[in-house]
Order: C-alpha cells, then structure tokens, then sequence
C-alpha cells in the first residue's frame, strides 16, 4: 500500500469498521455484503478488458453478457434477498451501466405492484426467467415530465376485446427508455386510455416489441436504439412508434383501475395510483446520489493523500495536497455530505416501503407526502451530488479528466438523474407546491428525521 495512504488511515480518530456498520445497517450486514462482493471480485468470468478502450457496440455487448451472467450466477448462489441481488449488481457493473436494468427495476417492479394476481402468475415468471424482457416507456419526443401531455393512445375495441395502441404524431413516438433499442421484448407503455367514447388518462399496458424466437420487430411496431448519448454507452435508450398495433384487454395492468368486457371503465380510488412506479426509482435515486458522489469522493481524496505538489520551502519535500486548506474545503463537506445523503437515502426508501404497505391497504392518506418527499429529495440530492462529482474531477487536476481515474464515467452516468424521472426544476415546484397548499404539512419534520443532527 501507499506511505502515504497508510500514514493517513493509521491516524484516524475513529474505527472504520464501526462506521462501515452504520453505513450497512449493522456487522452481519456488512460481513454479508463482503461476501457477496467477493463472489463476483473472485469469479474469473467477470474478469474482463478495459472497457475505456472498446467501441460504443463493445461496451454495450459486453455489458449485455455480464448482466446475462449476473442473472445465471445469482441464481446459482441461491441469492434472493432484492438488497443482496442489489449488492451483487453492483459489484458486477461497477461504474458502468446495465442495460437490464430497466427490467428489473421499473418493468419487474410495475408489474409486481399495479397486476392484479392472474397477471402477476403469467408475467413474473416470463420476466425472471428473462423470457419476457421488459422497459418502462412513458417519456415521449415532445414530452416527459408533463405526464398529461403524453399523446400515445390505448383505444379499447369491445368488439374484440383488444386495445388498440398508436402513435398519432411525430412527438408521441417514446423516447429515451433504457434497453429499448436492442435488448427488450415487451415493454410496460403509458398511454392514454379512451374507452366507450372517452378519455379515462394515463394507464400501463403490457406491449410485445418483439417475436421471441427472431427478436424482429413485430407488426406495427417500429423500434431501434436513438444513438450514442453523453454517457450510458452500455444501455440502449431507444425509440418506438405503433401503428394501430392491437393487445389483449388483459394486457392492461389492472390492479387499480380496470376495463371490463364491454369497455366499462372502472376508476382506481387515486388516479396517482399508476404513478408508484416512478415514486419508487426516484427515492432509489436518492440512494445513488449518496453512493456516486462518495465514489469520486474516495477517489479525490486518496489522490490526494498521495499526490505532492509546491514545496513550501525550497529544498523541502513537497507537501501532500491533501494538506492544502483549499483541497480541504474543496472535498471535506462533499465527503459529509455524501453521508448525509447515505441517511436520508436510507429514509426515504423505508418512508416509501411504509407508505406504499398503507397504499396496499386502501389507505392513501400519505400518498402526496410520498410524492412530495420524494421528488424534492431526487432533485436536491442529484443537484447537489452531480456538481459535487464534477468538483472531486477539477481537485485530481489534470488526472482527473483521464477516464482511467474512474471520475469521468461516475459523472457522465449519474449526471442524467438531474432529468430523468422528473426534471429537476419540476420536481422542486411540485414540492414547493405541496409544501404551501398543505398536502405535505409534515415537511418540516420530516426533513429533520432524514438526516441526523
């Protein structure tokens, strides 16, 4: 090991390891999670070449075996805790992205919360298995946050029992979905639903992109990848276009609201109900900020442990940079920041598993406090952690801009959280909102039971 790096941990004022404990949640969580990263850090098929040197079409390919091989492992290991699958995930992809992992996280978990149980017994299995594999297309071309402004339609024909799906403008086509260029075969689509003459708004239907056994697209659908992006090389955001393309009344996902036979709309007890979805990745994003900008912390810092630079005194060893006070204040609050976002990211995702227990329930009492808490925090943390990354970038100078210092892919993967899932801007209005038409009167408190004082 680096002197260096020794000298300075050997001086610290605190256990590590007790403080490893709290991050986790206690020792046996800790010592589980080791041993789980050590599966994969030990595994030889997950051994691969430097990805900064492939092409686009490399990175995504071999991003596409390793999640191949993530599923076939996890199974092999019999892991099937969501928070130890979370974990091995991780180790696997590292700082690259995973181009399944729409699949599991919105497409898996849409149909596990908004089917109803006949449609939970047909299509979980398909999806864990990965005979159906799934994206979640809502975002369109002309628009994303404004989820009323969706133009995709879902037309039910009682006299076939069918829905029919089109796209009728150029901005309806959906935009932007993760593994929708390449890897999907099924997609989870909001769409506007018009039943006996009228609009009922945005519901999710379960759509085939694809034939099973070719991959080709099926009739009426027109579906490819949009093109390299600033980052997210390994994921194939995609396009999609349908041309009256018709599926079964049961492909509605139907846990709250419902279309019986002859076309009668039966509403939901909120119409936010089919927004949960999105709810749940955005308190996940809190968690990633947390997580991202403690990477490039870790990596400014030990920089700077090591690196010397600008003797004091002319024949004097050129001091560490880390001793510089202008180093310190650069990276010391971002590292306790990345903290504090370590604990809130914790609450918000127990605030959102407790609430959405009550939603099962009937109970929506704490449904606007749930929209509210989340959206503020996914826009404040993504803000907040994406300038903070790039901080961490410009403390490594010149070394950090080479992307083997490992900064420049956390920035250009995380920096797409300040838009997808909810512009930034629009989701602090939408807090703000419910702050002052008290639909959240309980935001003071709650921000102070997020983060420890």
């Amino acid at each position: 090991m680096n002197p260096d790096l020794s000298k300075e941990r050997a001086t610290a004022a605190f256990n590590p390891e007790i403080v490893t404990y709290i991050l986790d949640g206690n020792p046996e969580k800790t010592r589980r999670r080791r041993e789980i990263e050590s599966l994969v850090r030990n595994d030889p098929a997950f051994q691969h070449e430097d990805p900064n040197f492939l092409s686009r079409s490399e990175r995504y390919e071999l991003a596409l075996k390793k999640s191949a091989l993530m599923v076939q492992r996890i199974r092999e290991h019999g892991i099937s805790n969501p928070e130890e699958i979370m974990w091995f995930k991780r180790a696997g992809v590292g700082s690259q992205t995973d181009p399944l992992s729409l699949h599991f996280g919105m497409f898996y978990v849409m149909l596990e919360n908004q089917g109803t149980e006949s449609q939970r017994e047909k299509w979980l299995p398909l999806a864990l298995r990965l005979q159906a594999i799934g994206t979640y297309a809502q975002t369109e071309l002309g628009h994303g946050t404004h989820l009323r402004g969706l133009e995709t339609t879902a037309t039910y024909d009682p006299s076939t029992q069918e829905f029919i799906l089109n796209s009728p403008t150029v901005s309806s086509i959906k935009w932007w979905p993760g593994g929708l260029g390449k890897t999907s075969n099924h997609a989870a689509v909001l769409a506007q639903l018009y039943t006996q003459g009228e609009s009922k708004g945005l519901h999710a239907f379960i759509v085939p992109l694809r034939r099973l056994d070719t991959h080709e697209p099926l009739p009426g659908v027109t579906v490819g990848d949009i093109g390299p992006k600033f980052g997210f090389d390994e994921t194939d955001n995609g396009f999609l276009k349908f041309d009256k393309v018709r599926i079964p009344r049961e492909n509605m996902l139907m846990k709250y609201a419902q279309v019986e036979p002859d076309g009668t709309y039966v509403k939901p007890l909120s119409d936010k109900l089919t927004y949960g979805t999105m709810v749940f990745i955005r308190s996940v994003i809190v968690g990633d900020s947390a997580r991202s900008l403690s990477k490039a912390c870790t990596i400014a810092i030990r920089y700077s442990a090591v690196r010397h630079q600008s003797e004091m005194r002319p024949g004097e060893p050129e001091p560490q940079i880390l001793d510089f006070q202008t180093q310190q204040y650069k990276l010391f609050p971002l590292l306790a920041t990345s903290y504090a976002f370590s604990f809130v990211g914790a609450y918000v995702s127990q605030t959102y598993h407790r609430i959405s227990g009550d939603i099962q329930t009937g109970n929506l009492n704490e449904l606007p406090e749930l929209h509210a808490l989340s959206a503020g925090l996914k826009a404040f943390t993504t803000w907040v952690a994406a300038s903070g990354i790039e901080e961490c970038r410009m403390a490594c100078g010149g070394h950090g801009y080479s992307r083997s210092s490992g900064i420049p892919d956390i920035y250009v993967t995380f920096s797409p959280a300040c838009t997808y899932e909810g512009e930034n801007t629009v989701m602090m209005l939408q807090t703000a909102r419910s702050v002052m038409t008290g639909d959240y009167p309980g935001a003071h408190s709650a921000i102070k039971n997020a983060i420890p004082m």
